[in-house]
């Protein structure tokens, strides 16, 4: 549509999402969205529950490289939304979340279902939000929410529309070209290839952004260029480095102590892609070897804001280390020992069922991880070898693996393979109803082990010995995924496992293996 074309705020909103890419609509209709639903040129993706609607779109937007688009009621059913929300954000997914309003006429006298103060509710964990002044300014708002979820860092955003605005006249904006992308000074990246040539035993450790970036391949030809071991930064959300890779080292923990003596080796290390460092609980000693030389390389000036040191330099991380690469000669250093681990025995375990899904996916699937008490076994025993092959939750909330397991299959072509814990598939188990829906290509794995051990195995930690309300044990999971048209089976015995994994992994819609672990 032509910049100052005489229409509809609807019909301008529906051309400014085909200018960025809109394929399709993630919500849960509400009376006050209706209106926006009239003729919608793309398909709608349903969820039952405002949480699943945003963890879809979660899902879909970072496996896409696009904004997912999300249309939620007004203030309950974006509160339904906030946790989901809030992981969102701390996923760097750009998704754009427009929310009911009533109508204004009669917004002064405190209609049902009235938003108050729209805007301030979803804040601070959106990076702009908006309820236009006038109907006539929606499709503009609507251009630059895009704009802002998609500059990095990227990041969800809100909207607040109310529902008479849109059959009202207005004016078709100009929409703009975006290049959002900014390679750091050269002048600033000169002294970290110089740290990296000079060091005895460099180490890499390398976060979410390289993954939002597309620097897979970036960060291997780093490694390779400079010898450095590459670690996976405490709770990154992607895959950054190859598994299987002679120079990957492994994960590092968010504990301060542990974490600095793993680095102990290390005489330089660049962070590229996270902050330094996540941690999760109150620690003490140095955050990392005094000894060691540190330097950050990101795109998100609160990383460097929050330097304990060191030196940061702002750009993207991609081309950041596909720029060191080349500032590099090949260093002629010994070849990395590859990393061992044990294979484990055959019992109704993580570490083992991590072992057979490893040698059982097919080669391109993709695992979204929500199972907090066997992500030490995934480590250990599923390794991550593709480029867009991992997708976990950064908040620590849950509730979001299960409905970003089927915004990843609906994004991707590849099996999905969604790993969750019993306790935190119970928080968006209604979101099997879309994965049936959408027909979406995902293999549901519910790690059972009868409760919220994360949390059990946590409390040590304050020298508790006890934790209320953990007990999760009763829940028929296969009854839960049949009674919404997703076949489901039970799995008790070691000698079930693989023909059940077979049998989820060839078919072409979702599945649900309920593995009651030992």
């Amino acid at each position: 549509m032509p910049p100052g074309t005489q229409t509809t705020v609807r019909e301008a909103a529906f051309a400014v999402f085909a200018h960025w890419g809109v394929d399709r609509l993630f919500g849960n209709p509400g009376s006050t969205e209706l209106p926006l639903l009239r003729g919608l040129p793309f398909p709608y993706v349903q969820g039952l529950n405002e949480a699943v609607v945003l963890g879809m779109a979660d899902g879909y937007a970072r496996a896409s490289g696009r904004a997912a688009l999300v249309n939620l009621h007004s203030a309950a059913g974006t509160g339904h939304a906030m946790g989901n929300l809030f992981t969102a954000w701390k996923n760097n997914a750009p998704v754009v979340v427009t929310a009911g309003q009533q109508a204004r006429p009669i917004l002064p006298f405190d209609p049902f279902l009235f938003a108050e103060r729209a805007t301030e509710f979803p804040r601070p964990y959106v990076k702009w939000s908006a309820e236009p002044a006038r109907a006539e300014d929606v499709p503009l708002a609507l251009a630059r929410a895009f704009a802002v979820a998609l500059t990095p860092p990227m990041g969800p955003v809100f909207v607040s529309i109310p529902v008479d605005d849109w059959d009202r006249s207005c004016t078709m904006p100009a929409l703009p070209s975006l290049v959002t992308r900014t390679a750091a000074d050269p002048a600033a990246l000169a002294p970290l290839a110089t740290m990296l040539a000079e060091a005895r035993n460099p180490a890499l450790v390398l976060g979410t952004g390289i993954a939002n970036a597309g620097g897979w391949d970036a960060a291997i030809a780093l490694a390779e260029a400079s010898g450095a071991a590459a670690w996976v930064a405490p709770y990154a959300a992607r895959e950054v480095f190859p598994e299987d890779h002679l120079n990957f080292a492994g994960f590092l923990p968010a504990w301060r102590d542990r974490l600095s003596a793993l680095l102990q080796p290390h005489d330089a290390i660049l962070v590229v892609g996270a902050p330094v460092f996540t941690w999760h609980v109150e620690g003490s000693g140095p955050f990392w070897p005094p000894a060691a030389t540190l330097a950050l390389l990101s795109d998100d000036p609160q990383h460097l804001a929050a330097l304990p040191g060191g030196q940061g330099v702002l750009g993207d991380p991609a081309l950041g280390l596909s720029a060191l690469a080349n500032l590099l000669q090949p260093q002629r250093r010994h070849l990395r020992a590859a990393r061992r681990v044990d294979p484990p025995a055959p019992a109704m375990a993580p570490d083992h069922v991590m072992s057979r899904i490893a040698a059982l996916r097919p080669a391109d699937a993709m695992i979204v991880e929500e199972a907090p008490t066997a992500r030490g076994a995934m480590h250990d025993h599923l390794p991550i070898t593709r480029s867009s092959g991992f997708y976990t939750c950064a908040s620590g909330g849950l509730g979001h693996g299960l409905p970003a397991a089927i915004g990843v299959a609906l994004a991707q072509s590849a099996r999905v393979i969604a790993l969750l814990g019993d306790g935190s598939a119970m928080y968006a188990i209604q979101g099997l109803y879309a994965a049936r829906n959408e027909r979406a290509a995902v293999s549901f794995v519910i790690l059972n082990n009868g409760g919220y051990a994360a949390l059990t195995g946590f409390a040590g930690e304050f020298g508790l010995n006890h934790v209320p309300g953990c007990d999760l044990s009763g829940i028929d999971f296969v009854q839960l995924a049949q009674a919404q048209g997703v076949p489901g089976r039970r799995v008790e015995r070691v000698d079930q496992l693989d023909e059940a994994l077979d049998w989820s992994f060839a078919e072409t819609g979702p599945t649900l293996l309920d593995l009651r672990l030992a």
